[in-house]
């Protein structure tokens, strides 16, 4: 048995009638050209069975405390049940993008069975130019966008010898030995606590560059020195001359209001583009920003354009949530949540794409300058202290009484960017991986997710939306692709082809 971390748990509890906690990923491969007895499900499957050995998070699953006094646990599944999980089906018509966007749409907008190991795979023929994909559903409580991206790694690469299988079942604890746990973790909770406050004030020490609380408490009635200053007077303001030209952190608390901010659906909507990665690096190199950078700046450009489409561009800019990997690669466990978030202006305001890529950069140099105040690891040791009941009822009722439809959002919508697979990957060796297209999640009050994977020398845009707010989601999707010809054409950059 092994208990679920606080942001682990943290994916479980977000789940509503209408939120799912689970992210996917829609494969396309291309069939052998020198074997046309090929079978895409027969030959994935073999592969699967092949890893399950390396594959901890497809067969396990949750035991739940009782009343939620604490958090879950994971056990190996003693009824595990391949045939359950991994399916066939067929895209109906002529397997077009918009045919096989309708049919992942409807996939990912349903709840996953608790009661079983938290993923489900869809082997999807059908798609034209003889073309399949792969359709994978795991539980975000399980996996991390990295951790995901390796799944698939350790998936399709080719076994050197024989796969060593160590996994043993394990039979479901009682009710008795849950709750002896949990006495002994709350216990163990006040002393965890401490230990984590004072972690807390030596931080905020460093970076408030003082000693002892009472010297603490006399910096803030100064004015902080150090990088904290410098945090708290772009986050209020300052008239003081050396701050003037400074932008502020944070401008405003949340975003603007957009159609995409309300009351979610249980529905769903997917579409996907890809671009050439040679592309956005020529721009990064020619304007000195980073790969990120110009993807954000894509994705604020062409949420930009949509509003205009739509007569709804706010005149505040919106706040992208920008998930961050705080893997360090020496994980004892890899098979978790490892992610922290960044939240950033979008420059959905500026008209000029050169000018709103530079915004976009300082917009995300605050973003990080703020991300590196308190350690990301503190925050998340802090969530593992958080009652899971009391965290189930508040997304219950945020819910019921449609709160994203009376408030602003914190954020408007997530922008994620995954460094993908770099070299080049074939499905029993034979069928090659063309695109790896991100599935993300949409959650109460953001009905959008714009999540961008690169693979090889692909950058593949995945967007997922609430049916009912975004019905022209493909209209975005290629808006995100016009806007790298937008850019090179503002910096003077010819795009090979």
């Amino acid at each position: 048995m092994k208990q679920l971390s606080g942001l682990d748990v943290t994916f479980l509890n977000l789940e509503t009638s209408t939120t799912f906690g689970h992210v996917s990923s829609l494969s396309i491969y291309g069939r052998p050209d020198d074997d046309p007895d090929f079978d895409p499900y027969v030959a994935f499957r073999e592969q699967l069975e092949l890893k399950l050995g390396q594959l901890e998070p497809f067969r396990r699953r949750l035991v739940e405390v009782p009343f939620g006094l604490d958090r879950p646990y994971w056990i190996n599944d003693p009824d595990f049940d391949l045939d359950f999980h991994l399916r066939h089906i067929a895209v109906p018509g002529t397997g077009d993008d918009f045919q096989v966007g309708e049919l992942v749409g409807r996939l990912v907008g349903r709840p996953m069975d608790r009661t079983r190991p938290l993923w489900e795979v869809y082997v999807i023929e059908g798609l034209e130019n003889g073309d399949f994909a792969v359709l994978a559903k795991v539980h975000h409580s399980t996996i991390d966008g990295a951790a995901g991206a390796e799944m698939l790694v350790i998936i399709l690469e080719p076994a050197d010898g024989e796969v060593e299988d160590t996994w043993r079942p394990e039979s479901e604890p009682g009710t008795g030995e849950l709750l002896a746990r949990t006495v002994v973790d709350l216990a163990r909770t006040p002393a965890k606590a401490i230990r984590l406050q004072i972690r807390l004030l030596k931080e905020m020490g460093r970076v408030t560059q003082t000693k002892g609380f009472d010297d603490m408490a006399n910096q803030l009635r100064r004015g902080l020195p150090g990088p904290a200053g410098e945090m708290v007077r772009r986050l209020i303001g300052s008239e003081t001359p050396a701050d003037e030209d400074k932008p502020p952190l944070l401008p405003s608390i949340g975003g603007p209001r957009t159609p995409f901010n309300a009351s979610i659906t249980a529905h769903r909507r997917f579409a996907y583009r890809s671009a050439d990665l040679r592309h956005i690096k020529a721009l990064k190199n020619a304007s000195g920003t980073t790969v990120n950078d110009v993807v954000m700046t894509i994705c604020a450009g062409a949420l930009r354009r949509y509003l205009e489409d739509h007569d709804a561009l706010p005149d505040e800019n919106l706040i992208a949530m920008v998930p961050v990997s705080i893997r360090t690669g020496e994980e004892t466990d890899k098979w978790s949540n490892r992610v922290s978030a960044i939240f950033a202006e979008l420059p959905t305001t500026t008209d000029d794409p050169l000018v709103r890529l530079q915004e976009m950069h300082d917009a995300m140099v605050a973003g990080k300058g703020q991300f590196d105040l308190v350690p990301a690891d503190l925050l998340m040791e802090m969530s593992d202290l958080a009652p899971p009941a009391l965290s189930v009822q508040a997304a219950r009722l945020a819910t019921r009484i449609r709160i994203a439809d009376r408030t602003n959002p914190p954020a408007n919508l997530v922008v994620s960017n995954v460094p993908g697979p770099r070299a080049p990957l074939h499905l029993a060796g034979v069928a090659p991986l063309k695109h790896f297209y991100p599935v993300s999640a949409v959650v109460e009050g953001q009905g959008l997710n714009i999540t961008v994977q690169s693979y090889c020398d692909v950058l593949d845009f995945g967007l997922v939306a609430c049916r009912e707010l975004v019905p022209d989601l493909w209209t975005l999707a290629d808006y995100c692709i016009d806007e790298i010809g937008v850019l090179a054409k503002a910096m003077g950059v010819k795009l090979a082809k």
